[in-house]
């Protein structure tokens, strides 16, 4: 037992002996972090609101339609279809209340990131699916629209059907030298990364996040993966951070992931330290399997500070703040 008087003399040598963690003072804000390089217009999207003084949620949903306007392969209605060619769309979105709105399996719709929101603020629910949130978005005014797959998503659609198996190759951009951001789609036409997360903090110091996607490209028809679920692809916490993942949804729902990387982040790690933990979990569960995927987490707490890890080498995610413009690297496990 420690006595008074070593106790005083730990107190005169200033805690040096202690390995206590260090905080900064300084409070980055406004700020924006998505996932992947395609997260760098719309973290653009996004700023136009932050640097204006403006919401956070109200950011995070102008950089996800943003995407979601663009003709892209992994998101809206140019996205990958399912097994049976059809595109079903998922997205949630989170405030710094803890509200929160999300659509699964939405159809023909264009932003289901609206959708989201406006089951949000209108409705005591949180999630809606298929035909019903397709209803819901009709009644209150988004227009059905056709999908228009991307040339890309066409091509591969048509590749996937010789094979009819979803098997891709972890990073295969990598091996052939072109650099560290990922294709659409593999040589195959399996699919690569496909969700675009991103989680904002606004002047006032408030988070927001928000994710959508068109799934899993060739995926059985209904299936929902993990960026529409709050607490696997998006959790958002005022008190501590916000986090956002992409990658294989399935293994991210199994350790509800996001929620996971906040609660990492309220026990005082960083938001990388966080993000290698949660990856950590998927890989000792099943080291094998996880060999074969990849998961990526990328997170930032309330003072601004971000990070992300994945299991697999390729993972990148983009910043925009008042100090900097960038793509970063993650730093995997694999």
């Amino acid at each position: 037992m420690m006595n008074r008087k070593k106790f005083l003399q730990l107190g005169s040598m200033g805690l040096a002996s202690i390995n206590l963690p260090s905080f900064s003072t300084t409070i980055q804000k406004p700020i924006v972090i998505s996932t992947w390089d395609s997260g760098m217009p719309v973290n653009a999207e996004a700023w136009k609101i932050l640097s204006a003084n403006g919401k956070s949620i109200d950011a995070v949903e102008a950089g996800a339609m943003y995407i979601e306007d663009s003709l892209n392969c992994c998101v809206g209605l140019g996205g990958h279809p399912d097994r049976d060619g059809i595109v079903t769309l998922d997205a949630c979105i989170m405030d710094e209340k803890a509200n929160c709105g999300a659509v699964g399996g939405l159809e023909q719709i264009k932003h289901p990131i609206s959708v989201a929101r406006k089951i949000m603020e209108t409705t005591p629910h949180v999630m809606l699916v298929g035909q019903g949130a397709q209803q819901f978005a009709l009644e209150n005014g988004f227009p059905k629209e056709p999908a228009k797959l991307s040339e890309d998503a066409t091509n591969a659609y048509k590749k996937w059907i010789e094979k009819s198996k979803y098997q891709p190759e972890i990073n295969i951009e990598n091996k052939k030298n072109n650099g560290p951001f990922a294709p659409p789609f593999f040589e195959d036409g399996s699919p690569n990364h496909d969700t675009m997360g991103l989680v904002a903090m606004d002047t006032n110091g408030d988070l927001s996040g928000a994710v959508t996607t068109s799934g899993m490209a060739f995926k059985i028809h209904g299936r929902v993966g993990d960026s529409p679920i709050i607490g696997a692809g998006l959790f958002v916490d005022n008190e501590i951070g916000a986090a956002t993942s992409s990658g294989v949804g399935e293994e991210v729902i199994r350790i509800c992931g996001t929620h996971t990387v906040v609660e990492y982040m309220r026990h005082g790690y960083s938001p990388e330290k966080a993000c290698k933990k949660a990856v950590e979990r998927i890989v000792n569960r099943d080291p094998k399997k996880a060999a074969t995927l990849q998961v990526g987490f990328l997170a930032m707490n309330k003072k601004g500070e971000y990070g992300a890890y994945a299991i697999q080498k390729g993972f990148v995610f983009s910043v925009k703040s008042n100090n900097e413009n960038k793509i970063h690297t993650s730093k995997y496990l694999i």
